[in-house]
């Protein structure tokens, strides 16, 4: 009989952690639903005050600073416009804060802080830059200087 007792207690203890009691509160998500709106509107959830760099039918860009520091928040017209944005930044290396068809760019930690109130999806790319050094002296008259960079302008460019 006294060895049921410790069986039994296993048994509920098991079938309370199973059930989902109190388990996973401590990995329950910590960010807001994902913010959805105008450039200027989620700059207003975001704390900032929008410097707009960039107001085209496609997209419109705007830099931000706030306590948290600087970031890049950029707004699409279409899914695949944000997606294509994306996929070349990647290319660049960074932390991108996604929600739908909008980017919030900037140092990680940063892009971290801006989920808590934005919500989204914090994407991060290798860092690995191609081309634009002085290994060729600087007197290449322009091969390959512009190739591939005139889409995707001033994602990181906080000036």
């Amino acid at each position: 009989m006294r060895t049921e007792r410790p069986r039994l207690a296993l048994a509920v203890l098991a079938l309370a952690l199973l059930s989902g009691c109190g388990a996973n509160d401590d990995e329950a998500p910590k960010t807001p639903k994902t913010a959805t709106g105008s450039l200027e509107q989620l700059a207003e959830q975001a704390e900032c005050d929008p410097n707009v760099q960039t107001d085209a039918e496609e997209l419109r860009q705007a830099n931000c600073r706030t306590d948290d520091g600087r970031y890049i928040l950029t707004t699409f017209a279409t899914d695949r416009g944000l997606r294509e944005w994306i996929n070349e930044a990647n290319d660049y290396g960074g932390s991108y804060l996604v929600g739908r068809k909008w980017i919030a760019s900037g140092d990680a930690k940063v892009v971290e802080t801006l989920r808590g109130r934005l919500g989204g999806t914090v994407e991060t790319a290798p860092e690995h830059h191609s081309g634009g050094g002085d290994e060729g002296g600087g007197t290449g008259g322009g091969s390959g200087e512009s190739e591939g960079g005139e889409g995707h302008s001033g994602h990181d460019d906080m000036g």
